[in-house]
């Protein structure tokens, strides 16, 4: 049973390609790969744009997405873009295999600890996107705000933001007051222990959330 369950596989797939945004999602599902758990596969999308920034650069990325995952075996698919591209139609073509979105996974778990949760934006055309994402998820009532850092996908990753990523949080609780904050890009991972010890409320880092999801559903049959 423990060699058929080594053998199962979860692929995360950043639909940029920016190697530098995948590595940082790699590292920040590491603690993830568990004994006995699925094998964590992490991969870049060659045909995506450098970062994720408009609504059309999201957009662009659907069709390879489920093109992706439709020539993948693994048992599930994880979409490491705060904007869940493609997310129903990349479900569509999983067929039963679960398709975790980490917006989606990370907006959940924020109303399991708190009442208000915020985002921490890379852009003012990130907030608009996560604006009509809370509207569209039907969560309007528990969603403070999105404070932007002005910053590109590939910056995320680096020390240099993480200054901006903690006045970003600090802002969304003092001003938006929000309860929970939650990292509104998959690179900022190695930042969230920084940003929560600096804000003082809990801080979600959604890649983290999505694979953990993931291995849930994998590990009992879902």
């Amino acid at each position: 049973m423990s060699h058929v369950m080594n053998r199962r596989r979860i692929l995360v797939i950043n639909p940029n390609s920016s190697a530098s945004v995948t590595a940082a999602i790699d590292e920040a599902v590491a603690p993830l790969r568990i004994a006995g758990g699925p094998d964590i596969d992490v991969v870049g999308l060659a045909e995506g744009p450098p970062g994720i920034s408009s609504q059309r650069d999201a957009d662009s990325v659907v069709m390879p997405l489920v093109n992706r995952v439709s020539r993948d075996n693994a048992e599930a698919f994880v979409l490491a873009c705060f904007s869940d591209p493609g997310l129903h139609a990349v479900r569509e073509a999983a067929g039963t295999r679960p398709v975790m979105g980490i917006a989606e996974c990370a907006i959940f778990r924020a109303m399991m600890l708190g009442e208000r949760f915020g985002i921490i934006a890379l852009s003012p055309m990130s907030i608009r996107r996560q604006q009509r994402m809370a509207r569209v998820m039907g969560v309007d009532s528990r969603y403070a705000g999105s404070w932007s850092v002005g910053a590109s996908a590939a910056e995320s990753a680096g020390a240099d933001i993480r200054g901006r990523l903690i006045d970003a949080g600090r802002a969304l609780v003092t001003q938006c007051r929000a309860d929970v904050v939650v990292m509104g890009c998959a690179g900022m991972a190695s930042h969230r222990a920084a940003i929560a010890d600096a804000i003082g409320v809990p801080v979600i880092e959604p890649a983290q959330q999505a694979v953990a999801a993931a291995i849930g559903a994998v590990l009992l049959n879902i």
